[in-house]
């Protein structure tokens, strides 16, 4: 069933079951029998079953089962009955697999445009342009011959498909991570998702799979059937067909008429035991299941058509919100074994246009979308200017002729500039959003499991961070729906506690117990505590467990009275529902006449009664003048107590009188009052604290319940949800329909925006009043915010509120099918405080994504201005494609995650909710985020345009074509990154705090990531030249270098104080070895060339001159760590011939022809100069 049986499960094709025929495993009927009876509807289906088998009875005897004692629960039969039959379970649609995730994720339009330029890029770096014309192409590839850095031009591309691969792989987990904690949600609901049967006589909770053909199936009001019957018997039963039959109208069944049950439909009214016929593939919902191939090819569909309509918004956030669509669809079902997802099917495509997104998925659609047309105007700016420059550089001012031997070059020009322009773009859309959103989503939704919340559509729980009012029931959510009979009026008296039962007469004793033990539901009943000392376990009904309380409280029992009439002995039963407000039920008397016992809602019962029984038992008259009496001093006391008050009542017909049965009104009238009593639901003792905290939030409690005014005022005022002082109003159903009708009866929303602000209260409402009042609640423009309104419900009646508002919650224990079916969350725990924990973590989801956007929205705002002046003023984006990368996927996936973990605090509930139209992104967010980007502007363009001069080092601007990374440029990118890295520790707060450290410790996940990100950046953007193990692996021993050896016993003499001290030498060495250069530098020039180079044997190891204690300054030491690259680089150009005259006079290291080769692997690494015995230098020295 559902997923949670595996598809392991043998599943038997028809065909083979057919071959076992005629009469399969010695039962008197074949599957194929069955289902062409399941097929048939109505009278047809009563015939059949008439020619067939007789009667019902007959059905049940060729399936060896017992209309009344049911199957004898015996492993091997029902093993059998699976094998023949099949079992109750429809195979789940397989889920995507992992590469088919890879595969979507893949098809974001900004991947792929990345992927194009990395390919392409990646293509021109292996081409080499043929021999000498270089010269003729302009400057374009005096870096290109170099053979390190020819080889190195793969880097880039390599790497943005590296980053590529990366995004997809993370949002290809992401989404499988995801559709594997809804399966298992699933399968946690479905396992939950029992069903009532009779097996060797005892009423059995089974699991919905385990059920077999020849099952006999208590069904009751409520109820979602989870397999094809034939009903035995029923009372008043009404079934909800639509999912099926797109009938909206209730059918009747009996088993006279039409006693046809399907799988997948609702039970609304009345209860009956069926005998299953067909279950899982074979059921009616089952059989429509194989045909859509398990749902597969209409899921698929529905996903086309779903793209097309968002052709539009291909930005990576919607398709990311399309993703998170695609999940919760699949998810969705609470019942897939049921043929609950068919149905939920239907009402997706009918609900599709009518449940809005959720607030905050517009919110982020409007503004991904917002964003990514920024980010392509300004991509396309970008590559226009460099373009036109380029063209207009080369070809008009310097007028050279486009050659067709330079096509290739100018080719490799245009796609740098095409890289750049990707890159502008990739930086400006916001990658890391999605993922944001989908990580708190689900981290949210994994910790509200913790909280007695089982989400089961994701958005809804953010949109429960944003709610303004909650529509709460009474009974089950405020109060324990633990009720007891506390007081009664019996016999003309009112007793204030439990009476004796010696203080009453037989006869009504006789006649109380009989008219409770007889009409309530035979389910209901109260079993013995299951520890020592707890309280008897109520079962069933609340209300009815009450009543049978009471029975056992005067000292009778219920069971032998139900024993001696057993519900197939039933006359006729009216079944309670929210229309009639009350349950009656007919017996036979011994002389032939009838009795009809009925309980209900005493004002509405005590109208009905002309007779009300007195001290002796003996009927008096009773008029509405005795009536209006014992509203005054009966009812109306009990309900200012906060009790509910049942009248309970009974009536006698006479054989010779026998009534229309079917006239409701005629039967039910005339009655006797047998007694009325006040049942009490204590507030739960944390209720009253919760709401206060709502109130706090901002958020409006009201009360909507089916009680009387009294009673729900009462409880009301015990919640805090009414203050004495206020200005509110407590509305009757009746009442609130007069106030928002107009005279042709329509509801007319201005009428209804007059009552709801200052309505906390509405008593004796049906389902329609509930639906009505949140429908207005949403559709109102009143007041400075529209409202978000989240509903609980737990009946049957509730569904279309639930579906109706933002979020439903259903009561998870008390709650029915048809409820949790129409809900968003279900309560596990029917707790009104599980609803303030959920509002606090949707507020929390809704604040982690505006602190993700206030980060990346920095970054954005900043890499895209950088690298757009960048672009035009240089020729070159000062941040490559690679590093605007490392920054917008590998950072901001981090920050994602560390931003999106960050635990709620209870301070989220001081603040009003955002409601509907407030913009995501705040004043106070706008002011961070500018704030720090002119910050950040200002030190980046500081560095760009004068930090060679800072640092003493080679500008990087204007470098040629395939020119190594300068040291220039790592310093901004290392500059930008670590601004991004601390704005993080900003971003943390966005209600202006001042405090951005408070609370950090509490997310161990954001410490590591920033930690990590930190340790990561450095190890990448070391140059190769500071590491010096590397740079010895280059090349071998020299002539007087020390082996390994030696080496190591060195080291091992060196201890720690004398290493610190060494590390202070050899910087005052590097100072003192410069000034020493500069001078040596002078003196070369005064003398002669050879002078200043005269022991070239003396250059040693680093290591050598660490292990030698005594250090001559005189010593000409040419080691890198005494004296910089650039100084050497310097010394040796002065010292050289003047080099060849080229456009870049910046760029020294490669005018003067030395080669330059990267030793390292990321693209920011500083090149060093080589200087180890066989390059180049070392030979100049030498031959010097």
């Amino acid at each position: 069933m559902g997923d949670v049986a595996n598809s392991s499960i043998e599943f038997h094709p028809k065909p083979q079951q057919q071959r076992e025929a005629p009469h399969a495993g010695g039962f008197g009927c074949t599957l194929a029998e069955l289902r062409s009876l399941m097929e048939l509807r109505g009278a047809e289906a009563l015939q059949k079953v008439q020619e067939t088998y007789g009667d019902v009875g007959g059905l049940c005897r060729r399936l060896k089962t017992s209309p009344t004692e049911g199957l004898a629960d015996n492993t091997n039969d029902l093993e059998k009955r699976r094998q023949i039959y099949g079992q109750n379970f429809i195979p789940p649609k397989q889920p995507k697999t992992f590469l088919q995730l890879v595969w979507e994720a893949l098809q974001d339009v900004t991947l792929i445009i990345l992927e194009v330029a990395a390919i392409v890029s990646l293509g021109l770096s292996f081409y080499a342009p043929p021999g000498e014309e270089s010269e003729a192409c302009g400057n374009v590839s005096s870096g290109a011959e170099d053979e390190g850095e020819a080889e190195a031009g793969w880097i880039e591309g390599a790497a943005i498909l590296l980053s590529v691969i990366c995004v997809v792989l993370v949002t290809a987990f992401n989404d499988w991570s995801k559709e594997k904690q809804f399966r298992g949600l699933q399968s946690r609901i479905e396992q939950e998702q029992k069903f009532t049967v009779i097996r060797n006589g005892q009423l059995l909770q089974v699991p919905v799979a385990a059920l077999v053909v020849g099952d006999i199936a208590q069904v009751k009001y409520g109820d979602l059937l989870p397999a094809d019957g034939v009903l035995i018997q029923g009372n008043d039963l009404k079934i909800d067909e639509s999912s099926l039959t797109g009938e909206s109208d209730h059918v009747r069944k009996s088993a006279d008429k039409d006693p046809m049950l399907l799988s997948g439909t609702h039970v609304m009214e009345g209860s009956g035991r069926m005998v299953v016929t067909a279950v899982g593939v074979n059921s009616q919902t089952g059989i429509i299941f194989t045909l859509l191939g398990a749902g597969g090819e209409e899921e698929e569909k529905k996903d086309k058509k779903g793209k097309q309509q968002d052709g539009a918004m291909e930005s990576s956030q919607t398709k990311a919100k399309k993703q998170d669509g695609a999940v919760a669809m699949e998810m969705q079902p609470l019942k897939s074994a049921e043929g609950g997802e068919m149905e939920e099917r239907e009402k997706k495509k009918a609900n599709v246009p009518k449940k809005e997104k959720s607030v905050l998925q517009g919110k982020l659609t409007k503004l991904a979308v917002q964003i990514g047309k920024a980010g392509l105007v300004m991509s396309a700016i970008t590559v226009i200017i460099l373009v036109l420059y380029f063209v207009i550089e080369a070809f008009v001012v310097e007028g050279r002729a486009w050659l067709a031997e330079c096509t290739p070059v100018y080719v490799q020009y245009f796609v740098k500039f095409f890289i750049i322009g990707v890159t502008v773009l990739v930086v400006a859309v916001p990658e890391g959003l999605p993922l944001a959103v989908t990580i708190s989503l689900a981290y949210s939704v994994k910790k509200m499991m913790r909280d007695n919340n089982l989400v089961r559509h994701l958005d809804a729980c953010e949109t429960m961070g944003n709610a303004t009012a909650i529509c709460s029931d009474k009974t089950g959510t405020l109060t324990t729906n633990r009720m007891t009979v506390v007081q009664s009026h019996l016999g003309d008296t009112h007793y204030k506690e439990v009476p004796a039962p010696s203080a009453l007469t037989p006869k009504i004793l006789d006649l109380l117990v009989h008219a409770i033990s007889i009409n309530s539901a035979y389910t209901t009943k109260i079993l013995p505590p299951e520890k020592e000392g707890a309280l008897p376990r109520q079962v069933g009904n609340k209300t009815e467990c009450a009543l049978l309380g009471f029975v056992l409280d005067l000292k009778r029992d219920f069971q032998p009275v139900r024993e001696q009439i057993p519900e197939d002995k039933l006359y006729k039963v009216y079944t309670f529902n929210s229309v009639r407000k009350s349950m009656s039920t007919v017996i036979r008397t011994p002389d032939g006449g009838f009795r009809l016992f009925s309980k209900g809602a005493s004002e509405i019962l005590l109208k009905k009664c002309t007779n009300i029984l007195n001290s002796n038992g003996e009927p008096r008259s009773f008029r509405p003048r005795d009536r209006d009496d014992m509203v005054k001093k009966v009812i109306e006391p009990m309900a200012c107590d906060g009790l509910r008050t049942i009248c309970i009542a009974y009536r006698d017909f006479s054989a010779a009188q026998e009534p229309d049965w079917d006239d409701e009104n005629e039967v039910v009238g005339d009655l006797t009052c047998i007694a009325v009593v006040g049942i009490e639901d204590p507030v739960r003792p944390e209720v009253p604290e919760a709401i206060r905290k709502c109130q706090r939030a901002g958020i409006t409690v009201r009360m909507v319940t089916g009680d009387n005014i009294n009673t729900a005022r009462a409880i009301a005022a015990k919640c805090g949800i009414i203050q004495p002082g206020e200005d509110f109003l407590c509305l009757e159903g009746k009442e609130f329909n007069r106030r928002i009708r107009n005279e042709k009866g329509e509801i007319e929303q201005e009428r209804l925006d007059k009552v709801w602000p200052k309505l906390r209260v509405l008593a004796r409402s049906s389902p329609t009043d509930k639906h009505t009042l949140v429908k207005g609640i949403i559709d109102s423009n009143t007041g400075e915010q529209r409202q978000v309104v989240a509903v609980t419900g737990d009946g049957t009646n509730d569904g279309p509120a639930l579906k109706k508002a933002d979020v439903g919650f259903a009561m998870g224990i008390a709650g029915t099918d048809v409820a949790k079916e129409a809900s968003d969350i279900i309560l596990t725990d029917d707790n009104f405080t599980s609803i303030v924990k959920a509002v606090m973590w949707g507020r929390n989801v809704y604040d982690s994504i505006s602190k993700f956007l206030q980060f990346q929205l920095t970054v954005n705002v900043v890499a895209v201005i950088v690298a757009f002046t960048g672009a035009c003023i240089t020729q070159d984006s000062p941040l490559k494609a690679v590093q605007m990368l490392w920054v917008n996927l590998i950072m901001d996936t981090f920050a994602s995650l560390a931003l999106a973990t960050e635990p709620p605090t209870e301070s989220l509930l001081l603040r009003k909710p955002y409601g509907r139209d407030k913009p995501l992104i705040s004043r106070t967010m706008m002011k961070n985020i500018l704030g720090h980007a002119v910050y950040q502007l200002t030190i980046i363009f500081t560095l760009l345009f004068v930090g060679e001069l800072f640092f003493d080092i080679d500008s990087g601007r204007n470098a040629p074509l395939h020119s190594p990374p300068s040291e220039h440029y790592t310093i901004i990118f290392n500059t930008f990154v670590m601004m991004q890295l601390f704005n993080e520790i900003n971003a943390r707060k966005i209600h202006g705090e001042r405090n951005i450290f408070h609370g950090i410790f509490g997310n161990p996940i954001f410490c590591t990531i920033v930690l990590g990100t930190f340790a990561i950046q450095v190890i990448a953007t070391i140059p190769t030249s500071q590491l010096k193990c590397l740079k010895e692996a280059g090349h071998g021993p020299g002539k007087d270098e020390v082996t390994d050896e030696e080496l190591a016993e060195g080291e091992e003499e060196i201890d720690h104080a004398e290493r610190e001290l060494r590390r202070g030498q050899i910087l005052w060495f590097r100072g003192l070895n410069r000034i020493q250069t500069q001078i040596r530098v002078v003196k070369a020039f005064r003398s002669s060339l050879y002078e200043g180079l005269e022991k070239p044997e003396s250059k040693t190891s680093i290591h050598n001159f660490m292990a030698t204690p005594e250090f001559l300054i005189n010593d000409y030491t040419h080691n890198i760590p005494l004296i910089d690259d650039t100084d050497v680089d310097e010394n040796e150009e002065r010292l050289r011939a003047p080099p060849p005259p080229s456009p870049n006079q910046n760029n020294n290291a490669i005018d003067s022809g030395v080669y330059l080769t990267t030793r390292g692997t990321t693209p920011a690494t500083s090149s060093v100069l080589s200087s180890g015995p066989g390059s180049p230098l070392h030979s100049v020295e030498t031959s010097l």
